[in-house]
């Protein structure tokens, strides 16, 4: 069988993809403005990365060194990778205006198995993103809690591997906005747009209380460990980023989609990366990179710097703002799920809407619980890398999709072009690889395992299902936008 016939290599055309996206069964309710969609992308990517993981960047484990006050030069790197990710991610989103992401993209441009790799390890970046910003919230919310005089018992707010039976509080409170998520997009945008207003005062509160008192000796020595622990803890904090793309999963939610999503992906992740930077410097410039709190190291070097009333103000800010991150990083896990399950390469109870909410409510629940269950059981360490590995992956795909689909169909409107074709999509590429290289290896492992485990679904299950193979058997695959 020629490759072009192959079921592991039909595409699935853009004129097909809007259809699907605008069939009663499975229309999802067009509520997010601009400012939700911006919203929501900061909403994803301060929290859990800039409240928690930095400590453990800027310190280093028994796996990696850390980066030192170098920190700032892995914001950067991180940064740029992701920005030469987003412009990609713009492009795709303006032409391709449905839930799905890079799941859907890929389905344009690279064939069905590909596309379901890439929506595979997607549901492995939300899904475990998720379970470590649930982590982190529990983290900040004990924190508080003792500040107020009140210890929960260390068996139910620590997982096995850490020391205790059950995380219950980072096990509530996945359920809790799973329940809001339930009820609709919209009423979780304008909840995430008040906490995005709540966390970004925090974080300039941080970063106007704490430059008063930094030490210029603390940037030195710069980079301890070298190149090697930048690089490290770029792969590290790159989860800090994770979430820009959770804003092309709503594109089908989107008002005005072709202008607003470019927007809302590029300025959140423009507004982040200046905080995150500034964030960095004075965190280091406040306490020696070696004594910084690896479990609460924002509010714990101003505690530590004499500000113990500002500790409390960074801690609350920072529970504000995990429960933002898990709200956008659920509706990026849930609509993965539902545009799959609408291809028919997962079951198709996951794709259907509430009659009155007009939300994917069976994969919202679905999602709820096993988020709930890992997050209440799971150490964070091992739940960020695999995030980060997974996102890397579907970053990859997205730059080469552009790249193809530039050629395969170059007169399909643009709302919105990528400048510098092809350095961008190349340059973002060899970015996302680099970082992968300083994963650890056992990360590496577990991902192949998760994508062989993956591959086996799909020959099982997926590529007999899919809609594409029940509505031409044997036929060559639709050219996208032909």
């Amino acid at each position: 069988m020629p490759a072009q016939h192959h079921p592991l290599f039909r595409l699935k055309s853009i004129p097909q993809i809007l259809a699907d996206s605008d069939h009663p069964d499975h229309r999802l309710k067009k509520t997010l403005t601009v400012w939700d969609l911006t919203a929501l992308g900061i909403g994803a990517i301060i929290g859990t990365g800039i409240f928690v993981l930095i400590g453990t960047a800027v310190v280093g484990d028994a796996h990696r060194p850390g980066a030192g006050p170098g920190i700032v030069l892995s914001f950067i790197l991180s940064g740029i990778t992701c920005a030469l990710a987003a412009l990609c991610y713009a492009e795709f989103a303006a032409m391709i205006p449905v839930a799905g992401s890079a799941y859907t993209y890929s389905y344009a441009t690279l064939g069905e198995f590909l596309a379901w790799i890439t929506g595979w390890n997607l549901i492995l970046e939300y899904g475990v993103a998720c379970v470590a910003v649930a982590i982190g919230w529990s983290g900040y919310f004990n924190n508080i809690l003792g500040t107020l005089g009140i210890v929960l018992p260390a068996w139910a707010t620590h997982s096995p591997g850490s020391g205790g039976l059950i995380n219950l509080p980072a096990a509530m409170i996945v359920l809790l906005v799973t329940a809001v998520l339930v009820r609709g997009v919209k009423e979780s945008a304008r909840t995430t747009g008040f906490i995005v207003l709540i966390k970004i005062a925090v974080i300039i509160f941080f970063i106007a209380v704490g430059a008063r008192s930094v030490e210029p000796a603390n940037w030195s020595p710069f980079m301890p460990y070298g190149f090697q622990g930048v690089g490290a803890a770029a792969a590290i904090i790159f989860f800090a980023y994770v979430g820009f793309d959770a804003v092309s999963t709503t594109a089908e939610e989107a008002r005005h989609p072709q202008r607003d999503i470019p927007i809302g992906i590029i300025a959140s992740l423009f507004i982040c990366t200046i905080l995150y930077v500034l964030v960095a410097a004075v965190l280091t410039g406040l306490v020696p990179y070696d004594q910084i709190d690896v479990h609460a190291p924002v509010a714990e070097a101003l505690r530590i710097a004499g500000f113990h009333w500002g500790a409390a103000v960074v801690a609350t800010g920072a529970v504000a703002g995990i429960t933002s991150v898990l709200f956008v990083m659920m509706i990026g896990q849930i609509r993965i799920f539902f545009a799959m399950s609408r291809d028919g390469l997962l079951g198709p109870w996951l794709s259907k809407v509430h009659p009155r909410f007009g939300t994917p409510h069976h994969a919202t629940i679905l999602t709820g619980v096993a988020v709930s269950l890992l997050a209440a059981f799971i150490p964070i360490g091992e739940a960020a890398d695999m995030t980060n590995i997974g996102t890397l992956f579907a970053f990859v795909l997205v730059c080469t999709g552009v790249l193809i689909l530039r050629k395969t169909n170059p007169h399909h409107p643009r709302p919105f072009r990528i400048p510098l074709m092809p350095w961008i999509p190349l340059l973002g590429i060899a970015a996302c690889l680099g970082l992968m290289a300083f994963l650890p290896t056992l990360t590496w492992i577990r991902f192949i395992i998760w994508t062989v485990i993956g591959t086996l679904v799909y020959f099982g299950y997926g590529m007999r299902h899919s809609r594409l193979s029940q509505e031409a058997p044997g036929d060559a695959p639709a050219v996208a936008g032909r």
